[in-house]
């Protein structure tokens, strides 16, 4: 998302890019947002409150958005001796802001199975399981809008899925492996 050819690269500093370019930037910001929900979620499940651990996966986004947006906007739209324009930045915020609300589905499964009567460790396994719904459904998703059809969509959404079950066995390493 950072290469300059994607990201508010459109014909004109207002940050007016294709549909289908902002499109493709709000599924990757998707995408990225739910597999570090999930890296967060495998990493503090263990040691967090549920609670602790809601709030530490939606500030770790945010940062994660403010961040990859500060470095996008610097380093593929300032040149010349010139800064980004506002419309530019307000455009580029918004086309990345799915990184930071990938991580609500997740959190808001960490409430509900807390309110029955999940424990804070049982609870975020329930969150790495909808990670992995998501991820799989992203992966779908991306390679039907890039036209991919039979064996190359099944593999992008495998992949895709891959990455949630990496972290659902990297929480249970750390479960039993109390670093």
């Amino acid at each position: 998302m950072t290469d300059g050819t994607e990201a508010g690269s459109g014909s004109s500093e207002t940050g007016t890019g294709s549909a289908s370019t902002s499109r493709g930037r709000r599924r990757a910001a998707s995408i990225y947002g739910t597999i570090v929900t999930a890296a967060v979620i495998a990493a503090g499940g263990n040691q967090l409150t549920s609670a602790q651990l809601a709030v530490t996966v939606v500030v770790t986004l945010i940062v994660y958005w403010l961040a990859e947006q500060y470095a996008e906007l610097l380093g593929a739209h300032t040149h010349d001796g010139r800064l980004p324009s506002a419309g530019l930045i307000r455009s580029s915020l918004a086309e990345a802001w799915p990184m930071v609300t990938a991580s609500f589905l997740p959190v808001a499964s960490i409430g509900l199975a807390v309110l029955f009567g999940a424990s804070s460790s049982d609870a975020a396994q329930a969150a790495l399981i909808v990670t992995v719904v998501l991820l799989v459904m992203h992966g779908n998703s991306a390679g039907r809008a890039a036209g991919l059809r039979g064996s190359q969509r099944i593999f992008v959404t495998v992949i895709a899925g891959l990455l949630g079950v990496a972290m659902v066995i990297l929480k249970s390493f750390l479960q039993h492996h109390h670093y």
